[in-house]
């Protein structure tokens, strides 16, 4: 009966949430690996790119709630993604023929494309503040929890109790889905095939008669679809608040990298790699070792090797441990 108390205490507070954060990461390092694969640059703009997406659905969100229209037990925001989809995507279309359209055709280095995405990462920082403000926006409703604690525990005598939210479990389903359609539009496509061939080689695909400016577009779509839906998730999960997407640059870059960057299957695995360390590594155990552990084994502190406020620093030194003895990442991407 211990043991299994201290599985649920792992599961309640290491695999689940990981599980859900590994998703959410997943979709954000998949946008992140299609501009790198096919547009060639890193875009340090993917962050704000999230933030902008949620912002837009929630705004929407709160329109429809506002007219009664809801979801019952599933969140209204899910009505809401696809207004905030196309909104991205208009928005991520005019950036390209504003901004990288004009170094696309200048053959510029990667490293000016760079500097050109964190100019526009400043200005969506900046547009999505002023429109809705620096605090905490929640924006969920509908049922709270898939499964309580308390019934978990009535229904299983245990001590503990697992509680797995209607957003976690919302996350999940919908990462799974989204990268079905994602794999099987890339692999069975004409259009898929054509990204993919420009991917592999631009000059033949170029000879081939594959428009690229088609291509760009596409990616472009694909990539709103990915950052607005990671980023609501990640708000429906957690909370909405602009400042906290820039910080998640760090994690999605890092996923995206561990897995292989421009490899869409190494940043899903990348995803839940750095998703599982940062939680495992700033959890404190000591209540997982209490069912387990005889009472006279129990050391004194909490078993936590890091500080909560050091997760990021643990996306920082797998990052780096990668880049110095594996740059292409686990599944061999593109050397960074």
């Amino acid at each position: 009966m211990d043991l299994l108390n201290a599985i649920v205490v792992l599961a309640n507070f290491v695999i689940v949430p990981a599980t859900a954060y590994g998703a959410q990461l997943a979709l954000g390092a998949l946008g992140v690996t299609l501009i790198y694969g096919i547009l060639r640059f890193s875009n340090f703009a993917h962050g704000d790119t999230m933030a902008f997406g949620a912002m837009v659905t929630i705004l929407v969100t709160w329109g429809l709630q506002g007219a009664g229209v809801s979801l019952g037990p599933l969140p209204t925001a899910l009505l809401a993604l696809p207004v905030g989809i196309a909104v991205t995507a208009l928005l991520l279309i005019g950036t390209d023929r504003v901004v990288y359209r004009f170094y696309r055709a200048q053959k510029a280095k990667p490293v000016i494309y760079v500097i050109a995405s964190l100019g526009v990462m400043f200005i969506m920082n900046g547009l999505v503040r002023f429109i809705i403000g620096v605090g905490d926006q929640r924006f969920a409703d509908g049922e709270r929890f898939i499964v309580s604690a308390r019934n978990f525990q009535s229904l299983t005598g245990l001590d503990e109790g697992l509680a797995i939210r209607t957003s976690q479990g919302i996350t999940l389903v919908t990462a799974i889905l989204v990268v079905i359609a994602l794999f099987w539009f890339l692999n069975r496509t004409r259009t898929g095939k054509s990204m993919r061939a420009f991917s592999d080689n631009e000059d033949l695909a170029l000879l081939s008669g594959i428009n690229p400016e088609r291509v760009v577009l596409i990616t472009w779509i694909i990539v709103a679809a990915l950052a607005t839906t990671a980023g609501v998730l990640y708000g429906l999960d957690k909370s909405f608040k602009p400042f906290t997407y820039f910080q998640l640059l760090l994690p999605i870059f890092a996923s995206a990298i561990v897995g292989g960057l421009g490899n869409p299957v190494g940043a899903i695995a990348g995803g839940f790699v750095i998703a599982f360390s940062e939680i495992s590594v700033t959890y404190a155990f000591r209540r997982v070792a209490g069912h387990v552990l005889p009472e006279d084994w129990m050391p004194e502190g909490l078993m936590q090797l890091l500080s909560t406020d050091y997760k990021f620093a643990v996306s920082f030194g797998i990052l780096l441990i990668v880049l110095l003895f594996r740059p292409t990442g686990l599944f061999r991407g593109k050397a960074v």
